[in-house]
């Protein structure tokens, strides 16, 4: 397993002992136990946000693993072609222009669906190359190849945070459909 997952894992673990500890506490109106508790499960939230934390940048996504990842190149022209497509509709709207209000609309569209197959492109190749990494970093550990394991782990974390960068896209078209 790799260092990342192993993370996660303890992170998930640690928080639960947390809570359960807490929960002792409360029941037993212990409140060093209760402080405690609380203190395990602040730690593990803290260990998994690290574990999630990415920089979304034009055209291209870092993370705290040190990955730097570029987007597919059908997200950056789907996005331009959103923008230029609503920058006609407004213009045809404004001018009365039917048609160069309806070419606007339908680029927007077009631009919409082209970023949509970028992002799934990148979130599933992200986790394809995160369970390569894990499965090849575990072997190479297991045969003793350092070297191996160092790539293995590095395309796992890029895989990671191509995926985290699609997410983070996804997540925020989705808040702003709302």
């Amino acid at each position: 397993m790799s260092d990342n997952n192993t993370s996660t894992l303890k992170s998930y673990v640690d928080s639960a002992a947390g809570a359960a500890q807490n929960l002792v506490g409360n029941i037993l109106g212990t409140t060093g136990d209760q402080a405690e508790g609380q203190a395990k499960k602040e730690k593990a939230q803290a260990e998994y946000d690290a574990s999630h934390a990415t920089v979304k940048l034009p055209g291209a996504t870092a993370s705290s693993a040190g990955a730097i990842t570029k987007d597919h190149p059908d997200r950056t022209a789907g996005s331009w072609n959103q923008t230029a497509g609503a920058a006609k509709e407004f213009v045809g709207g404004t001018i009365g222009n039917e048609s160069l209000k309806q070419s606007g609309r339908q680029q927007n569209l077009e631009g919409q669906e082209q970023e949509a197959r970028g992002q799934v492109n990148d979130f599933t190749s992200g986790a394809a190359d995160r369970v390569a990494g894990t499965v090849g970093s575990g072997v190479a550990a297991i045969t003793g190849d350092r070297v191996k394991q160092a790539q293995y782990q590095d395309q796992h974390d890029e895989g990671k945070t191509k995926q985290r960068g699609a997410e983070h896209d996804i997540k925020k078209q989705a808040e702003a459909s709302q």
